[in-house]
């Protein structure tokens, strides 16, 4: 039977959606209290060769809190030319490690060209994670949002690379998201975003699939309210069949794409070929970063809000607006504050959606794309579903996204 290697698929305890309360206090390091058996894993290819290590030291939050000791983990291919304008940030998507979305570098981004700096966002295990000393999960959940990933990333390519403005950010589900967040939190900086299967606010409906994930491990028994006291097999499983049934499509399955890979079932598929990529993260790490997900919104981390953000779960700092700050901000009556967050975006930009993405349907993404000034569209005419985006073994979409990638660096 072969088992195919799944790259980065793509709740918290208090209320739904709501970011956690922060009450200005510092996470320092300490020795995790539980690891999944095979975290090992993780640490052995950290010492890769390619691996690199960015301390950031004492790192204040956007919610006012702070962590000692905070570290970013990156990679590294091609070289910066000597105008140092040929940089091509490649954030990480959820639930990936760096060796699972380096493929990409080669047949989509050019490292004969470019200097292709792929980095761990926050939570995955290899930067500052509950796993590894990070903050660790709180009763509201955990508290890093994007906007702390923009930050330490900005000073990534500042401090190690002498980098203010890259040529492109690169990114896929969780990646396109923090792509998002440059354009539109710091619009001067990036020359160009690509995002690929992901937008820049968490839609209701993908709210559900997010939130049934952090349900299914927070109800195994081996949940305390902040972490995990043995692994929580029962609720990995559970989080194993509903990836497997959203992350892939209905034409997916329906052509037995699971029998062409070895498996007579799809149950069969899920323990052999799904559960196998999530029981190598500490759940404490899936946590974290659903976490993240759900609070993914430009335009409240860009302080637009209107009555939509309280509906959705997200306070407003200070309270709501008043009619005249919002008319400041450029929110009139009837506004879709996401509007007003995407239209500040300068960079030259490609969205890219998948055909049959359940998480980030054509739909959602074209609306945001329409909202772009000067953004290209595009569809993967896949049935992979959401991993049409990341296709490591698919070369019909790795051409189109290629061919969308150069498109873009000619602007």
């Amino acid at each position: 039977m072969r088992c195919p290697r799944l790259c980065g698929a793509d709740g918290q305890s208090g209320p739904p959606g709501r970011r956690p309360g922060c009450s200005g206090q510092s996470y320092t390091r300490a020795v995790p209290l539980w690891r999944a058996p095979d975290f090992l894993e993780g640490i052995q290819a950290m010492t890769s060769p390619k691996a690199h290590r960015f301390e950031l030291g004492s790192f204040p939050l956007a919610c006012g809190e702070t962590v000692s000791g905070a570290q970013l983990d990156y990679r590294v291919f091609g070289e910066l030319n000597a105008e140092h304008s040929n940089l091509v940030l490649y954030p990480s998507s959820y639930g990936a490690w760096p060796e699972d979305i380096d493929w990409a570098v080669g047949p989509i981004l050019d490292p004969s060209e470019h200097c292709v700096v792929l980095v761990s966002q926050f939570g995955n295990g290899r930067s500052s994670s509950p796993s590894n000393g990070g903050p660790p999960l709180g009763q509201g959940g955990w508290p890093i949002d994007h906007r702390d990933n923009l930050q330490a990333q900005i000073r990534l390519l500042e401090e190690v690379f002498g980098v203010e403005r890259p040529a492109l950010v690169y990114g896929w589900s969780m990646g396109a998201q923090q792509a998002y967040h440059w354009a539109v939190l710091e619009p001067q900086r990036p020359r160009r975003i690509c995002c690929v299967c992901g937008t820049a606010r968490t839609t209701p409906h993908n709210r559900l699939f997010l939130l049934s994930l952090r349900q299914a491990l927070s109800a195994d028994p081996a949940w305390n309210g902040s972490g995990f006291d043995t692994l929580p097999e029962q609720g990995l499983r559970t989080f194993a069949l509903i990836y497997a049934s959203w992350a892939a499509s209905q034409p997916y399955y329906r052509r037995g794409a699971h029998r062409e890979l070895g498996y007579d079932t799809v149950e069969h598929y899920v323990e052999d070929a799904w559960l196998p990529a999530y029981r190598r993260h500490d759940p404490r790490d899936l946590i974290a970063m659903l976490d993240v997900w759900l609070a993914n919104d430009v335009a409240a981390a860009a302080g637009i809000h209107w009555p939509f953000a309280a509906e959705a779960g997200i306070p407003a700092p200070g309270g709501q607006p008043t009619a005249a700050t919002a008319f400041s901000q450029g929110v009139g009556t009837g506004s879709d504050p996401l509007a007003v967050a995407l239209g500040r975006i300068q960079a030259a930009t490609a969205v890219v959606a998948g055909r049959h993405d359940l998480y980030f349907p054509p739909a959602d993404c074209a609306h945001e794309a329409a909202l772009v000034p000067g953004a290209t569209f595009h569809v993967l005419e896949s049935d992979l579903g959401h991993r049409a985006g990341n296709p490591r073994q698919a070369p019909a979409e790795q051409a189109l996204l290629r061919a969308v990638v150069e498109e873009l660096l000619s602007r």
